[in-house]
């Protein structure tokens, strides 16, 4: 909708973005932020339905030109993604009355394999050597490292380049819990006289429940990592028996196998990094832009939005704003072309199309724009009116979506060619 509005004069676009407007209900539109999140959460089912009425009423509304036509549909797209989120909003609230939800088929949508395929070889590598360690050195504490290395390391592995921070904090955890279980083991019990489960539950709760609270109330990445691993290593480093034993040999041995677990995370994040934020972002990128041509193609995919739109919702913090409108250009067009052509196949310019989706598919967005046009005057030939008469309209609003898209994203849709 911006590309074709920026393209247009000043008059002419508010000319036709208020034609489009009237269809909008008053309540949808323009509100005061402070008044924004009440109204939505005290009726978001009422919210919904109006969404679902305008959306019917915009499909349905006589536009007389392309430009029209392509505002009218793109803003239903907008209120569909609005009715989406007032059917969540709707059950996070509560309401009795939220709409029924959208049953599909279950997808499995991987954005990129990549960085699971690096995690999993780290995974590996990180646990492999703990167990040819344990089996060569026969160190009785060596499954204890090996379950600790295992953790940290699928663990802290989908948060990519953040991961090795998380695990220092993970370590200095569990570091002040090896001194707060030591003074519990050896200073607090064995003068206590706790041999009941009452007494030592209550001894026990005075450090765990405190500890929940914190990691409760932790807001900050390191206060997360601390507290987990404090809440994580008591139990084990405490290894509460029927019969205690206070035996520092055992308690030194499991503090070393914890500790050197997490050492091996932390090292293998180092040997084995994650991709960098720039790099999963560019590789993002030039998938879509692959697919994108397969599609231009005749490749047909189940579910085109789910399959890019992943990509875009999984795209770095560090990416660029015009990295992100080409993920969404290429949603976007790959939308248009799959519409368009089940509208050329219904009048019958397949012929004129599909000139026009090669040269898409070869990066050469000048000739694609060029055919397009040919394929927009054989669509205003055409002799329709009524109901027929919008999906002709429709059919070239696709066509300048697709060509001002092109045109506005050009370097990237033609990477890698002459074109």
């Amino acid at each position: 909708m911006a590309n074709h509005l920026v393209r247009l004069s000043e008059y002419e676009a508010r000319r036709t973005a208020a034609a489009v407007l009237e269809s909008v209900p008053r309540r949808l539109q323009s509100a005061s932020e402070e008044d924004e999140p009440p109204r939505w959460i005290a009726d978001p089912v009422g919210l919904h339905g109006i969404c679902a009425a305008a959306i019917e009423r915009l499909i349905a509304w006589p536009a007389e030109t392309p430009s029209l036509r392509l505002l009218a549909d793109q803003t239903a797209k907008v209120l569909t993604g609005m009715t989406h989120a007032l059917n969540g909003l709707a059950l996070l609230v509560a309401d009795p009355a939220r709409p029924v939800p959208h049953r599909g088929s279950l997808v499995l949508r991987v954005p990129d394999w990549l960085p699971a395929l690096v995690n999993a070889g780290r995974a590996f590598a990180a646990i492999g050597v703990v167990a040819l360690f344990w089996i060569v050195t026969e160190w009785p504490s060596g499954a204890a490292a090996i379950s600790f290395t295992a953790i940290i390391v699928i663990l802290l592995s989908p948060r990519a380049d953040q991961a090795y921070a998380s695990g220092i904090a993970f370590l200095l955890g569990s570091l002040v819990n090896v001194v707060l279980t030591a003074t519990i083991a050896f200073a607090v019990l064995p003068g206590s006289g706790a041999e009941s489960f009452v007494a030592f539950s209550f001894i026990i709760g005075l450090c765990l429940v405190p500890i929940g609270a914190l990691l409760a109330k932790a807001r900050q990445p390191w206060q997360i990592g601390m507290f987990t691993a404090m809440t994580m290593t008591f139990m084990p480093l405490l290894a509460p028996t029927n019969q205690m034993v206070y035996n520092t040999v055992q308690f030194y041995n499991g503090t070393v196998a914890i500790l050197a677990g997490i050492g091996v995370a932390l090292l293998s994040f180092r040997l084995l990094p994650p991709l960098s934020p720039a790099y999963r972002a560019r590789r993002l990128l030039a998938l879509t832009l692959r697919d994108f041509r397969r599609l231009a193609t005749g490749h047909t995919y189940r579910d085109w939005f789910g399959h890019i739109g992943g990509r875009l919702v999984t795209i770095s913090d560090a990416a660029t704003p015009l990295q992100r409108a080409q993920l969404l250009a290429a949603l976007s067009v790959g939308s248009e072309i799959i519409q368009l052509r089940d509208s050329a196949h219904r009048f019958s310019l397949d012929t004129d199309l599909d000139p026009a989706l090669a040269a898409v598919a070869q990066g050469q967005t000048a000739s694609a724009t060029a055919h397009l046009a040919r394929l927009d005057a054989a669509l205003a030939a055409q002799a329709a009116t009524g109901p027929e008469m919008q999906t002709v309209l429709r059919a070239r609003g696709s066509i300048l979506l697709i060509s001002e898209t092109l045109a506005v994203h050009a370097i990237y849709f033609g990477s890698g060619t002459q074109g």
